[in-house]
């Protein structure tokens, strides 16, 4: 049993502290609060000349009820989880803003500490609870997390430190976000309240580099540029130019240019904008589509030379002068029709690929593709716009080795050797090969697979021979034509150069003929004068 001179003391604190709760339920209730407010004012300025540390807030949202989420609290969140997960007793667990993954963040009256350049920082969450003037909502509870640090290091934490959170936890959030794929919607279907040009979908496209079908050197070099691209933010800041790059992917058919961009968002952990152009009305709006990405993305314009008439503007701009006396032969389009035409022009798309609003943002690809490079405008794919050409051809056989390793896991086959010789003599595509290898039924082996792209192969070689000899029977038939025209051409001359000269015989006979009838006719004069 305790002593009576410890139970006196007990008894002596208990009657204490339910006399200060008293008198402090009776401040709060009659002491009028312009006088509390005079009161806690100086009571903290008085406390702080004692107080040797010092505390940053980040409020979850406004006095507002309808406020919505601070960006500096989502942002302070997103850096703690990391901490949290590991020091805090009690942990909430959400999924982010357009996040796949659940971040653990501190719940409320939790503590977790922080280290920078050799300084202990405390981060503390506690609920802060604020009456409104509504009747429906008289108060609001809202999230803040406190920052608390000693007064000595106030320069470094207001300038380093500060901005370290905020960077770190925007890298942090970047990596936790779902990445998407957008595309534009047409020009018409814009309702006056939407926020956002683009609607979107979850990008889940599983295409790597490493599951590519190509030249392993060639990749590699294009995945070394790539990454050096994303961490040349600084290096673009220093020589002046927008944090953007531009690839033009081209070659033919099936030759792997949309799963080169799919890789290519994968390996950068980027989003991808789809721009249809034909969607697109002017180069106003054009801008406004560009202005509303973000960075970290991949902006794409497919199969550019077929998206609109951009090429040969120039062309029949200079012809026109030549066909003004025949405009009776042009039809007028209908004023409606006009309207509605798209009015994006060259000029236009080369000031979105390089222009002054291509550097709205930062760490951007724009990505063009065409299936016929001869048909772009040069100033649309010269360096500077498209920085790095890659072109994409048919399958070689370094590239088989990665496809048949990725569909049927060989290395090595006795058919390699056969397929080896047969792609030497003849050309097919990637995804010409992709599709013989891939099982059509479970019976299907290794084995069986590559019987099929051999006789694929040799299916082609026979096809491709055989255009050949067409082509060249086309190429004689066309000089034996030209050969039959040419000697007709040269009959034809003989002929005239025949009737040109009989014509001259003949007015040289008529000629002397005339001279004669003349001299006789002078002659007969002469004699009638005598």
């Amino acid at each position: 049993m305790l002593p009576n001179t410890m139970t006196e003391m007990w008894a002596t604190v208990g009657s204490t502290m339910a006399s200060i709760m008293f008198v402090w339920t009776i401040l709060q209730q009659y002491c009028p609060y312009n006088l509390r407010q005079f009161f806690d004012k100086y009571t903290s300025i008085i406390t702080g000349y004692f107080n040797p540390y010092i505390q940053i807030s980040f409020p979850e949202g406004s006095d507002d009820f309808w406020s919505k989420r601070s960006k500096a609290y989502a942002t302070v969140e997103t850096y703690l989880s990391s901490k949290a997960s590991e020091k805090a007793n009690r942990l909430k667990a959400e999924l982010g803003k357009d996040s796949s993954k659940l971040v653990l963040s501190m719940d409320v009256h939790q503590r977790v500490t922080d280290e920078f350049r050799g300084v202990k920082i405390w981060w503390a969450s506690k609920i802060v609870v604020k009456s409104t003037r509504s009747l429906y909502f008289p108060e609001q509870e809202k999230m803040s997390y406190n920052l608390t640090f000693h007064k000595k290091y106030r320069h470094m934490i207001t300038e380093s430190y500060l901005e370290h959170v905020m960077k770190e936890g925007k890298q942090i959030g970047v990596r936790n976000r779902q990445r998407k794929l957008y595309t534009n919607c047409p020009t018409e279907k814009w309702p006056s309240h939407r926020r956002s040009l683009w609607s979107s979908v979850v990008f889940e496209h599983p295409a790597t580099f490493e599951t590519m079908g190509m030249d392993p050197e060639k990749k590699q070099e294009i995945v070394d540029d790539l990454l050096n691209f994303s961490k040349s933010k600084d290096f673009y800041a220093r020589i002046g130019k927008a944090w953007k790059r531009g690839y033009l992917l081209y070659g033919p058919p099936g030759t792997g240019k949309s799963t080169m961009i799919a890789a290519m968002a994968n390996l950068l952990d980027y989003d991808v904008y789809d721009l249809e152009l034909t969607a697109v009305k002017d180069n106003t709006e054009l801008r406004k589509l560009l202005i509303e990405t973000t960075s970290k993305s991949i902006i794409v314009i497919e199969d550019i030379d077929c998206s609109l008439d951009l090429t040969g503007q120039r062309t029949k701009k200079k012809k026109k002068s030549s066909e003004d006396d025949d405009q009776s032969a042009i039809p007028i389009k209908d004023v409606e029709e006009e309207e509605k035409s798209n009015k994006v022009t060259l000029s236009g798309l080369l000031n979105f690929v390089d222009g002054l609003w291509s550097a709205c943002g930062g760490e951007r690809l724009i990505v063009f593709t065409t299936n016929y490079l001869e048909r772009l405008d040069p100033a649309l794919i010269r360096r500077g716009r498209m920085d790095k050409h890659i072109e994409l051809s048919y399958c070689s056989f370094e590239a088989f080795k990665v496809l048949a390793k990725k569909y049927l896991d060989l290395e090595i086959h006795q058919k390699f050797d056969t397929i080896q010789r047969l792609m030497g003599l003849t050309k097919i595509t990637p995804a010409d090969v992709a599709e013989n290898l891939m099982p059509k039924s479970s019976s299907d082996d290794a084995d069986k697979c590559l019987s099929n792209l051999i006789q694929a192969l040799e299916q082609a070689k026979e096809e491709a021979a055989k255009k050949k000899a067409e082509e060249e029977e086309a190429a004689k038939k066309k000089d034996e034509d030209l050969k039959v025209k040419e000697e007709e051409a040269a009959k034809k001359k003989a002929e005239e150069e025949e009737a040109a000269k009989k014509k001259d015989e003949d007015l040289k006979v008529k000629e002397e003929e005339a001279a004669k009838k003349k001299d006789e006719d002078s002659k007969e004069v002469e004699y009638l004068n005598l």
